[in-house]
């Protein structure tokens, strides 16, 4: 028998720990996508409901405090400034350009599964807001309250549902694309903060009730998880046949080893 000598264990074993931390990767993002549906739905079926209505009155008041003025939200002049700047971040039309210049990159960069994903999820989360706002025609919280115009129904935030689409699937196809373990982090790490800026500034203006908000962040994470899925299941049977479409993560970069002298 061939006696397995410790330079061939290693290499057998860190395999096997890449293929155990990619099905588990796997099952977090079933497990988001199952958590979202149902979250979702739970939101869906408590809108009408009173005590739904009382929290969302409640944090409508927190952020708006001033009786004789409820327009005027809570905190100083800049940070109102700054919400109605950041809430651009989750508009079609910025998300439009974002998609633009990030399928680009990712087109560069040979990742061309990740670029279609991408196309695909914005698209579809369009498609899943504005259906949702035609199926449940939430009204807005009262105009007296809004400090931005709002063109359609309330129920889910639309703003918030595209955002979580966008930087999620952004984030987790960038963590799958690239190998180094800080740029995982901080590609989901940003794609994380994008999207709850953008769903806080929208309670904060009073463009959207709170469980608006919770419903676009519930939808738009299980799209995004939802891709995030059929990458991973295509990349893995593509990475077998060589296809097109394969993203293969950037090679870690070389260590130079100093000379050795004599």
């Amino acid at each position: 028998m061939t006696r397995l000598l410790p330079d061939d264990i290693s290499p057998r074993v860190r395999r096997l720990f890449q293929a155990a931390r990619t099905e588990i990767a796997a099952l977090a993002a079933l497990l988001i996508v199952a958590v979202g549906v149902l979250s979702f739905i739970e939101l869906s079926d408590d809108v009408t409901e009173a005590d739904s209505q009382a929290f969302d009155l409640a944090v409508l008041h927190a952020v708006r405090p001033f009786v004789d003025d409820p327009g005027r939200p809570w905190g100083p002049w800049w940070l109102h400034e700054a919400a109605a700047d950041l809430t651009s971040l989750g508009g079609v039309a910025v998300l439009g350009l974002f998609a633009i210049i990030a399928v680009v990159f990712l087109l560069l960069q040979r990742k061309r599964l990740s670029a279609l994903l991408l196309v695909v999820g914005l698209a579809g989360g369009v498609m899943l807001s504005e259906g949702l706002k035609a199926v449940f025609g939430r009204e807005r919280p009262p105009v007296v309250y809004q400090a931005v115009e709002t063109i359609n129904a309330s129920f889910p935030s639309g703003h918030a549902l595209l955002s979580a689409v966008f930087y999620l699937t952004l984030g987790v196809m960038l963590t799958r694309a690239f190998s180094q373990k800080r740029l995982k982090a901080y590609a989901l790490g940003v794609a994380v903060l994008m999207t709850l800026i953008v769903g806080v500034t929208r309670i904060y203006l009073g463009a959207h009730w709170a469980s608006d908000v919770f419903a676009g962040w519930s939808v738009g994470a299980a799209w995004a998880m939802a891709l995030w899925l059929v990458s991973w299941f295509v990349a893995k049977r593509q990475r077998r046949a060589h296809a097109h479409l394969q993203d293969a993560p950037d090679p870690e970069p070389e260590t130079a080893s100093a000379p050795t002298g004599k």
